[in-house]
Formats: C-alpha cells, sequence, structure tokens
C-alpha cells in the first residue's frame, strides 16, 4: 500500500503539464535514438557478462572486443572463407556455406557511436575502452579481410589542400585570378595576365 502511495506521488510531482505555452524538448535525431539504443545494448551485455555482471568500470577493451565478435552472430553481411571457391569474387553466381558477418562499416559506426556515448555518460576520454589501440587494430583487420574476401577495396579518400586546389585549377586552365603572380606546375612557370 506504501508503494501504490509512492508510485501515485511519483507520477503526480513529475507530471508534465499540458500547457501549449510550454516548450517541450525537441525530438532526438536519428543518430542521437541509434547512440541511446546501442549504448542501453551494451550496457545490457554487460550485465549479463558471464556468472557475474560486469560494471562499466571494470570494462575493458577486451570486453569490447568479445562484445563485438558476440555481434557477428547477428550479422547480414557474407564473408567467405578463404577456402571457399568465391573469396574475392564480388558477386558470386552461387549460393555458399560461408557465415554471415557484421559488416566493417557497422562495427565502425557501432564503435563511434559508443565511444561518444561512453564520454557522455561521464567516462573518461583518456580511459575510453572503445578507443583503444586493440579495437582499432581489430576494426582494421576486419575492414582488410573483409575487403579481400568480398573482393572490395575499401580506397581512403585523400583531403586535397586550398594550395593543391589552386594548382590544379592553373593546371587545368580554370583559374580565376587575374593578377600578375606566377604558379609553377611540375617546374613549368604559368604567368596570368
Amino acid at each position: 500500500m506504501d508503494f501504490a502511495r509512492t508510485k501515485e506521488n511519483f507520477t503526480s510531482r513529475n507530471t508534465i503539464p499540458s500547457n501549449n505555452n510550454t516548450l517541450s524538448a525537441p525530438p532526438l535525431s536519428r543518430y542521437e535514438n541509434q547512440k541511446r539504443r546501442d549504448w542501453n545494448t551494451f550496457c545490457q551485455y554487460l550485465r549479463n557478462y558471464g556468472p557475474t555482471p560486469l560494471s562499466l568500470l571494470h570494462c575493458s577493451s577486451v570486453h569490447v572486443l568479445e562484445y563485438l565478435r558476440y555481434l557477428d552472430q547477428f550479422g547480414k553481411t557474407k564473408v567467405h572463407n578463404q577456402n571457399c571457391p568465391f573469396f574475392g569474387v564480388p558477386d558470386p553466381p552461387a549460393p555458399c556455406t560461408c557465415p554471415l558477418r557484421q559488416a566493417w562499416g557497422s562495427l565502425d559506426a557501432l564503435i563511434g557511436r559508443l565511444r561518444a556515448a561512453y564520454e557522455e555518460h561521464g567516462g573518461n576520454s583518456e580511459m575510453n575502452p572503445f578507443g583503444a589501440r586493440a579495437v582499432k587494430l581489430f576494426l582494421r583487420d576486419v575492414r582488410n579481410f573483409q575487403s579481400k574476401s568480398r573482393g572490395i577495396s575499401y580506397d581512403k579518400k585523400r583531403k586535397i589542400s586550398r594550395k593543391n586546389q589552386k594548382i590544379i585549377a592553373v593546371a587545368e586552365g580554370h583559374d580565376q585570378t587575374h593578377d600578375n603572380a606566377g604558379a609553377t606546375l611540375c617546374g613549368q612557370t604559368n604567368i596570368v595576365n
């Protein structure tokens, strides 16, 4: 009976008035919703960890790697084994018995969201298990193996500096400046009049 009264008091104290003049919190973005779901799922994994629950304070990169391996069972990406005849073939012509795994891009995005959520929940950025070197190496290995297995290359996009963009524009004849400055490209000097 005391519990019922306490529950009643709790709900009555925390009721938000339905006044049109009050500002409501803006809805969370898709990213924020996904980050919250991922964080709750990871915390649930820690609560169900082994014979005794694991606290977030004792969580290390080893536990993060175990979690990523655990998630593989829910993957939807076909990753061919090295002895599979379709290893390295982008579009295999027939089905095979190779396992389904989590795609590298999904794991990479997940770790990014969990790293941010860890710090939002009061974790120290220097002790963040999601940003540990072992996790970065694991993700790199997954990316490399999956690219070989599926015949897909993950090319790193280079950032072009403003200086290099200007040199490329001059070389292609798209220079917008019409002053007497000179530009050197491949040993040649182009003077713009």
